[in-house]
């Protein structure tokens, strides 16, 4: 090569690397998060809702509920575990693959057996899951649809449970981008206050 020598390239790569890998590895996140903490200290800590102390869930990904006197989440496309976060993504399953039809046609049985009196259509966000696969809000006509049941269950007035989907509701940001939805763990701890 030219009469360079190699320790002469070799080591302002290597310091570069250094310098880089701490500038990069280490300062820069160790500043975003803590920037991150003194602005944003909830979300920074996983959006985290506590209760009599204790984390019981993240309003950033759902649950899986199945008890009658709860509302249902939207279903969870991870596998093996239902909302698991190192899992997230679509189950990239088309519409006419039969395991998708599959998956919904089950999903459809069990509200009808958990309600069999009620016939009103079923909202398309309980019987599919979303992109993430992790998603912790459904929408208020999926929310609306299982108030019979629940009110049965817990023996309060359907427009009680009516009520508190609608105190509950969040509106798209900024009034256009989104839809309607309510969070299924906050609705389901407001739901154990009710007496």
């Amino acid at each position: 090569m030219n009469g360079t020598p190699t320790h002469s390239i070799l080591r302002p790569a290597v310091s570069l690397l250094i310098v880089m890998t701490v500038v990069l590895g280490v300062a820069y996140p160790l500043a975003v998060t803590g920037v991150a903490q003194v602005l944003f200290p909830s979300q920074a800590a996983g959006s985290l809702i506590v209760r009599d102390g204790k984390p019981v869930g993240s309003r950033l990904i759902g649950q899986p509920v199945s008890d009658p006197k709860y509302f249902w989440s939207r279903p969870s496309a991870t596998r093996p575990q239902p909302y698991d976060g190192l899992a997230s993504g679509g189950s990239n399953l088309g519409p006419l693959n039969p395991a998708l039809t599959g998956a919904v046609k089950a999903r459809i049985a069990a509200l009808e057996a958990a309600d069999p009196s009620d016939h009103a259509p079923i909202p398309v966000d309980l019987v599919t899951a979303s992109g993430s696969g992790l998603d912790p809000d459904i929408s208020l006509a999926a929310a609306y649809y299982q108030v019979d049941r629940i009110a049965r269950a817990r023996h309060l007035s359907p427009g009680r449970v009516r009520a508190l989907i609608a105190t509950r509701a969040r509106t798209p940001w900024l009034g256009v981008i989104g839809e309607p939805r309510v969070n299924v763990l906050e609705l389901n701890l407001a739901l154990d206050k009710l007496r």
